[in-house]
């Protein structure tokens, strides 16, 4: 295609305005000031990026479109770039984060200021590409790449645990990419390629379908992460400053479901079939065990992290449910998600700078002095809720029919979660926003800034515009999730004679 440049843009875009902020020179003040705007600057022509990418994106093929491939560094790193309906929106949800995050950190990152914006820049291209990659080894570059930066960000500026929190972070996630790793490298060998394109057409045997997909699995179920290898998020969330988990939260716990979805499900369909009762019960323990954790928490960003991996076994369970409301629905759910999380994080994030404690019991009766900011935590705890007109609303209502459809008590046992999220989220809620305005210290807090107001203002429009109106991002997905469905099923009828010859043979 004519535009094929936009994916190379999108990628090279960041990495020239880091390279920019690298040469900044001055004394501190006025290189810490030239960092924030590099940054802010690039994100945002990042994000007109990704929406002229949007916009130019034919919605009617599940072809990949704006392919490019350069053959001459083929033999190095296998440079190959598209997008599909899958794909498209999660770069635009990336791109729309970038901006929110400078801004978030505008005034509570002072230290280190130009590494911190280099970092974000480096990280935006490795996100952009895991959604991008249209080859094996370039998809793992990215993939793991991102681990580096995420891994300086919360160790340099985090809490008072961050070093324990990265490596925790780091040393999970690699650990469970060793595994996916191996199975590239198999993939690599069997097919004789790693072009995922021709890969997706690839035949791989049954038995090694098994193993392949187990060894993604471990890389994916981190990265959610899924009960039980969850244990990192809380830590990570908590010691992270405010853009970090909004980033986390935002794009990267999405690579997982994105996995799944790229490699998983049609490449290895055999075993996706066989161990759905694995994915369903993982996702049923999360759904309900980290909902129940979720209530007993007292430091606000655990709650929310928590509630993230509860979030996300919905995800699990409408993409192996494997019929049309289920993986849309999940999908929508993770770019609903990312917008909600993010937001309800950034909300910490507000009274954190103010008070710089988390705790729920040190604040109560904030609607007295900071009206706005109620209003803006209401929105969000209602989006997250998955009240009607909200985006939460659509994702999570769709996995539900999915499951439905699948089997009734799936159905029955995830709606336990809504109860759930409902009593922790609005239990949140009453005991920051309501009640008196005891606490001397809080009586000189300040509502929302304009910079803060600027920040959420388009969460609120998006968050409400995907709920009233989600037909152009259903529409995006639609054509791409019935030619995954429709691949799926035409390999597991292809199979079933010969597992039927096979079990013929052995009777005889």
């Amino acid at each position: 295609m004519s535009e094929s440049w936009i994916l190379t843009a999108l990628l090279v875009l960041p990495l020239g305005m880091a390279f920019l902020i690298l040469i900044i020179r001055g004394d501190e003040e006025t290189v810490n000031k030239n960092a924030r705007h590099a940054a802010l600057w690039g994100t945002l022509f990042n994000l007109g990026t990704s929406l002229l990418l949007w916009a130019k994106f034919d919605p009617t093929t599940a072809d990949f479109q704006f392919v490019q491939k350069l053959e001459w560094i083929g033999d190095v790193v296998p440079y190959h770039l598209g997008v599909d309906g899958i794909s498209v929106l999660f770069i635009v949800l990336t791109a729309f984060l970038m901006p929110i995050c400078i801004l978030a950190s505008w005034n509570s990152i002072q230290v280190r200021v130009k590494e911190y914006m280099i970092a974000f820049l480096v990280l935006e291209t490795t996100m952009i590409g895991v959604f991008a990659s249209l080859d094996l080894f370039l998809f793992y570059l990215f993939f793991e790449g991102g681990l580096i930066p995420m891994f300086l960000i919360i160790g340099i500026w985090g809490g008072a645990n961050r070093v324990y929190a990265s490596f925790k972070f780091f040393l999970y996630t690699l650990l469970g990419s060793v595994f996916m790793l191996l199975a590239v490298l198999y993939m690599y060998f069997a097919a004789g390629t790693s072009d995922i394109t021709l890969l997706l057409q690839y035949d791989f045997d049954p038995g090694a379908q098994k193993w392949l997909w187990l060894a993604f699995l471990a890389s994916f179920a981190v990265k959610m992460p899924m009960w039980p290898v969850h244990t990192w998020l809380p830590d990570a969330h908590v010691e992270a400053p405010t853009a970090g988990s909004v980033i986390l939260a935002g794009v990267l716990l999405k690579m997982g479901g994105y996995g799944f979805l790229r490699f998983s499900i049609p490449m290895f369909p055999l075993a996706s079939q066989e161990f759905a009762w694995l994915i369903f019960a993982l996702s049923l323990i999360a759904i309900v065990y980290t909902s129940l954790v979720a209530l007993a928490q007292e430091d606000m960003k655990k709650l929310i992290a928590y509630s993230s991996i509860a979030h996300m076994g919905f995800v699990t369970l409408g993409l192996f449910v494997l019929n049309t409301q289920g993986v849309e629905g999940a999908i929508f759910q993770m770019l609903s998600h990312g917008i909600i999380a993010a937001a309800l994080f950034l909300i910490v994030g507000v009274v954190y700078d103010r008070l710089h404690s988390r705790e729920i019991s040190r604040y109560g009766g904030l609607v007295h002095i900071m009206p706005r900011y109620a209003v803006f935590f209401m929105v969000f705890t209602l989006a997250s809720v998955g009240l009607p007109g909200t985006s939460g609303f659509v994702g999570e209502i769709l996995v539900l029919f999915g499951a439905y459809k699948a089997s009734s008590l799936l159905a029955f046992v995830a709606a336990t979660g809504l109860v759930l999220g409902a009593a922790y989220m609005l239990y949140l809620y009453r005991r920051v926003i309501y009640g008196d305005l005891e606490k001397e210290d809080l009586k000189d807090m300040l509502d929302l800034s304009p910079r803060e107001m600027a920040i959420f203002v388009p969460l609120v429009a998006v968050v409400l515009w995907m709920g009233i109106y989600p037909a152009p991002v259903l529409d995006v997905l639609h054509v791409s999730v019935d030619n995954l469905l429709a691949n799926y099923n035409a390999a597991i009828a292809a199979s079933e004679p010969v597992v039927e010859a096979v079990a013929a043979g052995g009777a005889h």
